[in-house]
């Protein structure tokens, strides 16, 4: 019995050790990281407290948490006031109706969502035939693109297979109907590989399937790859390599949804899908020369999809043109109910809507900041002006109400807490990439985001929401140059405002293509994606294709 009693009694002096190696001074120099001060009666007050919150820490580290599970506090665009459409009205989508099969197969690559699914819906082409085709395409450049991370063949050909036998039996689905695609390799696929891209979880098998998936099986729509993207969500560095840009192969797609945009511009796929936390759809959209559609956040579930900050990650289409964009967010937007920040709320998107009736303005702050007017970007105001458009000129509050980085305090600290135990258990290690701005690092500085500091960056986003509301409210659309506009995808990714980017040429020094962004109202991808068709359909820069792929 006595030596129960003192073995008892050195596991109690272990733990009193463990909790007594904060020493007081701890404390004052920890304040210092807070921009906060104490004096030495108040240390000897917080002392205890502080022992007892160290307590409570390592007794949540003994749960491991999977990177599905949620907050309880769910992010909502939603600003006082704000009028919502309830009803849903049929979309009158209107396409040539006599597209032909082309002679050449190989100009199947760069045909459209739309044209594709005319020559299904007409029996021209298999959907199976589709489907090999872009299989050998993919196949024929992935490893100079580096953007694919696992070719889903087998799943492909079964789901063209029963599409075909469908569509033969009288049964179509729609527009998506036997139509190949993509997914960012962070969406969950039962019986493939989900690596997010990451050395530590490149052979990762989660047996659930995102709600997008699904969405798009259940529209017909067949998947033949999963594509690359930058590590854990950042930039276009994956385990294996590097994506490239199909314009210039010594240069990146940028990222994350690195391997969806490559892809789609390359002529891989009709369409991919991406995800943007801050930047990853427009930005590699943008470099790559894509129609990258950014919804509204809450717009689509994440069910099934990689977490990594709950109240900024957003899910959408990347495609070669607006029309298509509108094809496939027709079909993914909505929730199942399980992502909480999710809703479901009409697309009354009108493919054949007068330009001239939607308010659209420009964001006159940013374009001034542009003096050299033959720039691509000013070029877009003259083609809006050519079609008879009275642009508005916007102030579009940049520094005035965005008077600090809230996006970088909530961001971290979200990111942190989705890969908690990625630092604590080292596994940070197996990272490829380990510099000073890589997650690795980034996770261990975010650990010492106080969560006060958190709590009040979000009460700031929600005036931050008001006062964009309020700023847009006198236009429909709002046209921003994609590069180099202040704060603008840091506040409108807090905000949750939805933007399309599409391109608009090539820039004179790097020979790489240039885009511009049309901002919208909440829930207003009809009107963004409008502006963008008619700009299309003035320019044509949409149909501009990178020439090494031409084969």
């Amino acid at each position: 019995m006595k030596k129960y009693t003192i073995l008892i009694a050195l596991l109690i002096g272990l733990q009193s050790y463990a909790q007594d190696t904060i020493a007081k001074q701890d404390i004052v120099s920890a304040a210092k990281l807070f921009d906060l001060q104490y004096n030495n009666k108040e240390v000897d007050t917080m002392y205890a407290g502080i022992k007892d919150n160290l307590k409570v820490y390592r007794d949540m580290h003994q749960t491991s948490l999977n990177n599905g599970l949620p907050m309880s506090l769910w992010q909502s665009p939603i600003v006082p006031g704000m009028q919502i459409e309830t009803k849903q009205n049929a979309i009158k989508w209107k396409f040539n109706k006599n597209i032909k099969s082309p002679i050449n197969k190989f100009e199947l690559a760069f045909f459209s969502v739309a044209e594709l699914s005319i020559l299904i819906k007409t029996k021209q082409i298999s959907s199976v035939e589709l489907t090999q085709f872009f299989i050998e395409r993919i196949k024929q450049f992935a490893d100079s693109l580096q953007c694919v991370i696992s070719i889903t063949e087998s799943i492909a050909l079964e789901q063209a297979k029963a599409a075909d036998d469908e569509i033969a039996s009288g049964k179509y689905r729609g527009l998506l109907h036997g139509i190949p695609y993509g997914l960012k390799d962070l969406f969950a696929v039962k019986g493939t590989k989900t690596t997010w891209g990451a050395e530590p979880y490149k052979n990762q098998v989660i047996d659930e399937d995102a709600y997008v998936y699904n969405r798009l099986k259940d529209a017909g729509a067949i998947l033949v790859a999963k594509f690359t993207l930058g590590a854990l969500a950042m930039g276009d560095y994956w385990y294996g390599g590097r994506t490239k840009n199909p314009w210039n192969l010594k240069t990146g797609s940028s990222g994350s949804s690195a391997g969806s945009a490559s892809a789609t511009v390359a002529g891989l796929v009709p369409f991919a899908i991406g995800t943007e936390t801050w930047g990853s759809i427009i930005s590699p959209s943008s470099t790559c020369g894509a129609t990258g559609l950014r919804p509204t956040f809450g717009r689509i579930s994440r069910t099934g999809a990689m977490a990594l900050s709950w109240s900024l990650d957003k899910i959408g289409p990347i495609c070669r043109s607006a029309e298509d964009a509108a094809i496939v967010f027709n079909y993914i937007h909505g929730t199942d109910g399980l992502d909480r920040s999710a809703v479901n709320i009409p697309f009354n998107y009108q493919p054949e809507g007068d330009i001239k009736k939607l308010r659209i303005g420009y964001a006159k702050n940013y374009f001034d900041l542009i003096k050299d007017t033959s720039r691509n970007e000013w070029k877009v105001l003259e083609t809006f002006k050519k079609m008879g458009v009275q642009l508005i000129p916007i102030e579009f509050p940049d520094t005035a109400v965005y008077k600090a980085n809230i996006m970088d305090v909530i961001i971290s600290a979200e990111s942190a807490a989705a890969f908690d135990g990625l630092t604590r258990l080292n596994i940070d290690d197996e990272l490829t990439r380990q510099g000073p701005f890589d997650w690795p690092n980034s996770f261990r500085v975010s650990r010492l985001v106080p969560a006060v500091e958190y709590v009040n960056a979000n009460r700031m986003r929600y005036q931050l929401q008001q006062k964009i509301h309020a700023a847009l409210s006198s236009v429909d659309v709002l046209i921003c140059p994609t590069r180099g506009s202040g704060n603008q995808s840091a506040i409108t990714n807090l905000t949750g405002q939805p933007v399309v980017c599409t391109p608009t040429g090539f820039d004179k020094r790097s020979g790489l293509p240039t885009s511009i962004s049309f901002i919208g109202n909440l829930y207003q991808e009809a009107a963004i994606l409008l502006a963008a068709k008619n700009y299309q359909k003035a320019t044509d820069w949409e149909n501009t294709y990178p020439p090494l792929f031409l084969k």
